[in-house]
């Protein structure tokens, strides 16, 4: 707190204490709304009332339609955000897809059946699956066309529909998006 000298005294005195002021809450603001409505207004004055009226309720429209428009700005925004965080994994996950393609070949061949290179196989199809990317490798299930890629039919008599009954690529997805079909063999009834 600083002091000043009162020129009379030649003493010095405080400065005066700042109150916070108080913001009027719903109540107060109907308050003050009631005493303005019963202020009487001279008859010249009484159109110009009226059009300051018309203007505040254009003003308070205008007020709405603004904030309604940013509000409807903030969520289109937050949505293009979460698109463009979805679209930048999946962009990642694709260009994976090849290594994890070639982890399987080393499995298959028996490269990669144990040591530093399998457990860094593992982590690395961990550390996928955390960002959602599934494989679709499953034999004996119905054939799905949305995930599912026919190379081959082969007529059987065990089958009742259309089954998966060898998968020659694995396909992923990410939630429900497809990001590779799986390559397959389809046993058809005969």
């Amino acid at each position: 707190m600083s002091e000043s000298v009162n020129p009379e005294e030649g003493k010095p005195e405080a400065d005066p204490v700042v109150e916070p002021v108080e913001t009027p809450s719903g109540d107060a603001l109907s308050q003050a709304e009631d005493i303005l409505n019963d202020v009487e207004v001279p008859a010249g004055e009484a159109v110009a009332q009226g059009t300051d009226k018309a203007q505040a309720a254009e003003l308070k429209n205008d007020l709405l339609r603004l904030q309604a428009e940013y509000v409807n700005y903030r969520k289109r925004v937050e949505r293009d955000r979460a698109v463009a965080g979805q679209m930048a994994v999946i962009g990642v996950l694709n260009s994976l897809l090849p290594v994890l393609d070639d982890i399987d070949a080393g499995r298959v061949h028996g490269d990669i059946v144990d040591g530093p290179f399998a457990a860094i196989a593992a982590k690395l199809e961990t550390a996928l699956e955390t960002y959602g990317l599934e494989r679709i490798a499953d034999t004996g299930v119905p054939f799905d066309p949305t995930v599912h890629e026919a190379l081959i039919q082969q007529p059987s008599g065990d089958v009742e529909v259309d089954t998966v009954s060898q998968v020659l690529r694995k396909g992923y997805k990410s939630g429900e998006r497809i990001l590779r079909a799986a390559q397959v063999i389809v046993a058809v009834p005969e």
